[in-house]
């Protein structure tokens, strides 16, 4: 039980921030948002899973290569 429970707090600790970052972008709480997702996902057998990994790989991929800098100086 104890492993089952270190599990689900990995997870919600170092998630993909998917759902928080598209709540942000349209202007709605995320709890909605993970909702949806959930909903989605039994309606149409897990589609909507894949399309959320598939958000999460863009978004870490759009991380990875728009990088803040503080100055021109720092290319």
């Amino acid at each position: 039980m104890k492993l089952i429970h270190s599990v689900r707090y990995f997870f919600e600790r170092h998630g993909f921030a998917v759902s928080s970052r598209l709540a942000d972008r349209l202007g709605m709480r995320a709890t909605n948002v993970r909702l949806f997702f959930i909903y989605v996902t039994f309606v149409t057998v897990g589609l909507s899973f894949a399309l959320y990994l598939t958000m999460a790989f863009l978004l870490k991929l759009k991380d990875m290569v728009y990088t803040k800098r503080t100055s021109v100086f720092d290319l």
